[in-house]
């Protein structure tokens, strides 16, 4: 499908998705949602998902407000259903997504990257949820994602200030794994990539689900699921292989079965 507002590009089980909008800063409205939406049931062959905003100074700047401002209660419900839809159709696929910030990540781009798996970003980002200076709240799952990747206190601060931080204090408080220059963003992300890649994707799968699953379960559930999903590996191709070729000091060659 051609997108209007979304370029992707696939490479060797990596796929780079650039949200493309540049006379807004690449600002969320409803139609990038759902072409967001129709790409990510769209990525057969993809190990690993990198997202990404087109061009130097946005990841994606927002919510697009002038598709907001005539909105009313109802449609203001379902414009956030939508983005939230997305974003945690985002969080669910099977396979890493990577976001590589290369700008401003503020509002619907800071949801966006928190339902990433990974954010590292450029030294010119900067992350917030200034939305309470709109009138409104952060209506993409911000609510819910920033507190449990940066605590309650450090998230209630961004919220309700609606302060905008920097890639440095971003990574000092875990809200990224790491900060680049940005003439080095897109490598350092491919190369991330291309490290999952190398590995056994069920596996990688697997450990995803226990991990998002397990999050809000008590110490016991969460144990239980990964004893359950630790033994679905033994029925995959791939760990046979991968174990074989531990104990004959070679190189596994993984086939994702």
């Amino acid at each position: 499908m051609d997108y209007q507002f979304l370029k992707v590009e696939h490479n060797e089980g990596v796929t780079v998705l650039k949200i493309s909008a540049p006379k807004s800063l690449n600002a969320l409205n409803s139609t990038i949602l759902r072409e967001l939406d129709h790409c990510v049931d769209h990525l057969d062959g993809t190990r690993v998902l990198i997202i990404t905003g087109d061009g130097e100074k946005s990841f994606v700047a927002g919510a697009d407000i002038s598709e907001m401002v005539h909105l009313n209660q109802e449609q203001g419900r379902e414009f956030g259903r939508l983005g939230a839809q997305v974003f945690r159709k985002v969080e669910l696929l099977p396979m890493p997504v990577i976001a590589a910030v290369n700008g401003f990540a503020l509002g619907g781009g800071c949801e966006l990257a928190m339902a990433c798996d990974i954010r590292i970003a450029s030294s010119k980002a900067k992350f917030g949820q200034p939305e309470v200076g709109l009138g409104i709240i952060p209506g993409f799952s911000g609510t819910y994602r920033l507190p449990k990747l940066i605590g309650q206190g450090y998230a209630k601060e961004m919220i309700y200030t609606g302060k905008v931080i920097r890639a440095d204090e971003a990574l000092r408080i875990g809200l990224v794994n790491a900060v680049y220059e940005p003439d080095e963003l897109m490598a350092a992300a491919i190369e991330m990539a291309r490290k999952m890649v190398a590995n056994a994707s069920i596996a990688i799968g697997l450990a995803k689900r226990s991990i998002n699953e397990g999050y809000d379960l008590d110490a016991d559930a969460a144990i239980a699921l990964e004893n359950d999903l630790f033994g679905q590996c033994f029925s995959t191709a791939d760990q046979k292989e991968g174990m074989d070729a531990f104990l004959n000091k070679r190189k596994p060659h993984f086939t994702n079965s």
